[in-house]
């Protein structure tokens, strides 16, 4: 997939991969502590970057072809997604990956590796804006150290 060409003043495209891993919800600070132990997960001007959706259900039924004996219908496991980014780096990204299958405790983990394009602030633009969380009251979602 071809990304398309983003030419402006207000941010700094970037292509790279957007990983997404499917974990049981007791188990995802230990991904994320695995990706950790080899990529930053920089994001501009911050790191550690991730996203952690709201605990859903993971569906499968398990085959016998692998490790776990043969189910008749589908299980459901409640799991959470989390995402991040990586900057396009292939050798990074077997790593990380690498990584992920060390900590996940399923044999088959889902992890969906895409590629996608982020965008990142270019630094002192539009610092004055109204809609900026440091411009107006804060909000409970603002972090006590940045009120």
């Amino acid at each position: 997939m071809k990304m398309p060409e983003l030419k402006t003043g207000r941010f700094i495209p970037e292509d790279g991969l957007r990983i997404t891993v499917q974990v049981p919800e007791t188990r995802a600070q230990r991904i994320v502590d695995a990706v950790l132990a080899v990529t930053a997960l920089k994001y501009g001007d911050y790191d550690r970057v991730t996203f952690q959706a709201a605990a859903g259900k993971q569906s499968f039924r398990s085959l016998r072809s692998g490790r776990n004996r043969a189910t008749g219908a589908a299980v459901q496991v409640p799991c959470v997604e989390l995402s991040f980014f990586l900057a396009r780096d292939d050798a990074g990204a077997a790593r990380v990956l690498e990584n992920i299958y060390a900590a996940h405790p399923y044999e088959e983990p889902v992890i969906y590796v895409a590629p996608c394009m982020r965008t990142l602030h270019i630094r002192g633009l539009d610092e004055d804006n109204p809609n900026r969380f440091w411009n107006s009251p804060s909000e409970d979602w603002v972090p006590e150290e940045h009120r």
